[in-house]
């Protein structure tokens, strides 16, 4: 159950407090509080390169469920107006159930393997669900995360992280904190290698904390997101890789989204980048 009347950034500072990590990057201090302070921030608030056109997502099924988040960001940059549908070159590769090392990044990024001929601009890296929550999986995905990274700036491509969202009811492993152990996670290995974070596990908690009734997650799972869950999360991948609002866009999967639901989901996406990457 998410709690309704704490802040979401009230209970990540809570927990975070103790990640030593992050307090040696100086990204908070002992009884701050991150909602009107110094909110969860990483290092990195933008990409170098503008308007990217070919991008990678790597992860697993979250990324897929409801027809693929990078099909989603894709319209909503189409309908934004960045460039014709035939412009953006968009991959996304996922093996179900997947831990980020499952996957085998050096054969993704040669030039022509995935029919891009040109080296990707951005790679998007997702680890597992439950990658945050034991110190072995937590340093495996750092030290993944740290070579994935090498090897996408040798092709001249920029490395962004999408942070995953909490488990919910009815999964057998929800509890209201656990928001705090992915965030430190994420954006330790952001700032460890100079990556963009994407918020979308703060922006789900953000949407609940709103509005407590609505559905982000599948009902038979409390894990997978739903329609309006994906939805959510390529507008915070938008936002978080062209820098720009996407409040107000016009996209809302061809009628399938309530139109005040999707409005609703943008601002939300808007006000959790804003926070998280500190920009106006």
């Amino acid at each position: 159950m998410i709690l309704q009347t704490e802040c979401t950034f009230c209970r990540v500072c809570r927990s975070l407090v103790v990640a030593l990590s992050l307090a040696a990057a100086g990204i908070f201090s002992p009884g701050q509080c991150l909602a009107q302070t110094a909110q969860p921030e990483a290092a990195a608030s933008r990409l170098q390169v503008e308007n990217p056109r070919r991008m990678l997502f790597v992860g697993n099924s979250y990324l897929y469920y409801g027809d693929s988040v990078h099909n989603h960001v894709r319209r909503i940059a189409v309908a934004a107006g960045l460039a014709g549908k035939n412009q953006l070159q968009y991959k996304s590769v996922t093996i179900s159930g997947s831990a980020l090392h499952d996957h085998t990044i050096s054969a993704y990024l040669e030039p022509g393997k995935l029919r891009i001929k040109r080296p990707f601009e951005v790679v998007i890296l997702k680890g597992g669900s439950a990658a945050p929550f034991s110190l072995k999986r937590r340093r495996l995905f750092l030290e993944t995360v740290a070579d994935f990274s090498r090897q996408i700036r040798a092709t001249g491509g920029e490395t962004a992280l999408y942070m995953t969202h909490a488990y919910h009811a009815p999964h057998k492993r929800a509890r209201p904190d656990a928001i705090a152990d992915i965030a430190s996670l994420y954006i330790d290995a952001a700032n460890r290698t100079g990556a963009l974070l994407i918020p979308v596990g703060l922006a789900f908690e953000e949407a609940y904390r709103q509005r407590p009734a609505i559905k982000l997650h599948q009902s038979f799972d409390g894990s997978h997101p739903s329609l309006i869950g994906t939805y959510l999360a390529a507008c915070v991948v938008y936002a978080s890789i062209y820098a720009r609002s996407v409040t107000g866009n016009p996209y809302d999967y061809f009628g399938r989204i309530d139109k005040k639901d999707a409005l609703f989901l943008q601002k939300v996406a808007d006000k959790t980048v804003r926070r998280v990457l500190r920009r106006r």
